[in-house]
């Protein structure tokens, strides 16, 4: 009851945002979705994104079953499902730690992964790789720890096929391997697996690991994608990213590490994750296997997100799937102290657990009360380009504002619709430069970052073409500069700026 409780919750705290306007990750999916043609050179045709055709693909099913805002109850659902695998993992981790009461851990484990996925502060609001990946790899956690419980090799393939498969999600998704590899080899170094039955559960993960590796490749053969770009795609555009990230240092980075750093405080996290670690010594005497793996897939995770280079709030949803088999740990740990001991380590436990409740509840209060103060700016621009186009429009957004293109139901001649891409791919912007002066120069042009933001290099001569061949029509908002073609003629856009989140009527 607890556990169905706490899905209900989960799916709760992401239901006051379901109807807001889709973000640029979210507007960005969906459209390269929607004009999903692949090519040997280009994974999905007409636009570019380093991801791989697994979260793609999700995107497109979800708008072909309920339109483009069916991704949000999608990540709902996701968000139950992933409470409901991270109390079936506790359960059988408290079975393997040999803990009374299992069904009771699963329950408190529940209650504490629903208040840390709801947080407002983290994002209960869009539909990302992560929240979509996070139920996956639990259930990979928990298949894994079934196949060493009960010596199953199709347990053990089912965890390996699921790792993988968030991977093919989110790239950064490399828990579900970590915690299962780690769980099979510490297994077998404490000598509580023998190495016949390490050898067939691992051949098992490894061959249901591969599932679906080789399913995207046999698509990409079928396709006719050549699978260098599948490679680049999915791993060395990431390389080359990295580098331009260090090369070009946002303004905003150290306010964003700064941000994340606070809600790691203010969530829950971070008080868990010192208990944990004030409690690691005795968790690896007594139970040294499951801890060995927990601790590898925190350390992993927690990595993940402060080495990215970009420290989008997002990524903290990650480290909340083995935050909450930390916690499983812990609690599996309290039933075998004895009762003084125990005492005392629960309060503290049920304290950390009572603490990211109740925050949880608070931010999205807060979010809820405060939500009219943040009007729907990009999207308000795309509705109000959308009014003033006429057939055979286009629409180029500079500086990766994939929900002001998706608003105003505009496709680009150019390729990038977030920036990172862009910095990395056309670095001298002579893609860009050559769309604007070329025979498929956009009629509308929107600039949402100044040309130099992150580097001069070819600015002069977008600006020069945006001097010679347009004209500036209005300032969305004081945010957004909107330029037309001049040779053309259209209505003046009219922007409706003061419209809050209750007042807008989405398509």
């Amino acid at each position: 009851m607890v556990v169905a409780l706490a899905m209900v919750a989960a799916v709760v705290g992401r239901v006051p945002s379901l109807q807001w306007p889709l973000r640029p990750d979210e507007a960005g999916f969906l459209l390269v979705a929607r004009a999903w043609r692949p090519q040997p050179d280009s994974m999905f045709g007409t636009y570019w994104v380093d991801r791989p055709p697994p979260i793609i693909a999700l995107f497109k099913l979800s708008d072909w079953i309920g339109g483009p805002y069916f991704i949000r109850v999608v990540a709902a659902l996701a968000a139950a499902l992933f409470v409901l695998a991270a109390a079936g993992t506790a359960r059988r981790l408290a079975d393997y730690a040999g803990a009374r009461d299992a069904a009771r851990i699963g329950a408190w484990v529940a209650v504490a992964t629903a208040a840390l996925t709801s947080h407002a502060a983290i994002d209960s609001v869009a539909a990302k790789g992560e929240i979509l990946g996070l139920p996956v790899v639990m259930a990979s956690c928990w298949f894994a720890t079934d196949a060493l419980l009960r010596r199953s090799w199709l347990h053990a393939a089912a965890a390996g096929a699921l790792a993988t498969l968030a991977i093919g999600v989110k790239q950064n998704l490399f828990g579900g391997l970590v915690f299962g590899g780690v769980l099979l080899v510490a297994a077998l170094v404490t000598s509580r697996l023998e190495r016949r039955d390490f050898l067939r559960l691992a051949g098992a993960a490894l061959a249901g690991a591969l599932l679906p590796v080789l399913a995207t490749v046999v698509w990409c053969l079928a396709a006719g994608v050549h699978l260098s770009t599948l490679a680049y795609v999915t791993l060395g555009f990431r390389l080359d990213a990295n580098t331009v990230l260090a090369t070009q240092p946002s303004s905003t980075i150290d306010a964003r590490i700064d941000t994340l750093l606070q809600i790691v405080l203010d969530t829950g996290l971070g008080a868990l994750g010192v208990w944990f670690l004030l409690r690691l010594p005795r968790l690896l005497r007594r139970a040294s296997v499951p801890a060995a793996a927990v601790v590898a897939m925190l350390v992993v995770d927690t990595a993940g997100v402060f080495l990215s280079g970009s420290y989008w709030r997002t990524y903290l949803l990650v480290p909340i799937a083995p935050a909450a088999l930390c916690l499983a740990l812990l609690l599996a740990d309290e039933t075998l102290m004895t009762r003084q001991w125990r005492h005392w380590t629960a309060i503290v436990t049920r304290a950390v657990i009572v603490f990211t409740v109740i925050v949880s509840v608070l931010s999205l209060a807060e979010w809820k009360r405060t939500v009219g103060s943040y009007p729907p700016t990009e999207y308000r621009t795309g509705r109000a380009i959308a009014v003033a186009a006429e057939p055979g429009d286009t629409l180029v957004v500079y500086g990766g504002r994939a929900d002001i293109q998706w608003a105003s139901g505009l496709p680009s001649p150019y390729e990038h619709l977030w920036s990172l891409p862009m910095r990395t791919l056309d670095p001298d912007l002579s893609d860009l430069a050559s769309v604007l002066d070329g025979p498929r120069a956009p009629a509308w042009f929107v600039q949402s970052k100044r040309l130099d933001e992150w580097s001069e290099a070819g600015t002069d001569k977008v600006r020069l073409d945006l001097l010679e061949g347009y004209q500036l029509v209005a300032i969305a908002c004081s945010a957004y500069r909107v330029y037309l073609r001049r040779e053309l003629d259209r209505p003046t856009l009219s922007i409706d700026c003061d419209a809050t989140f209750d007042e807008v009527v989405l398509p």
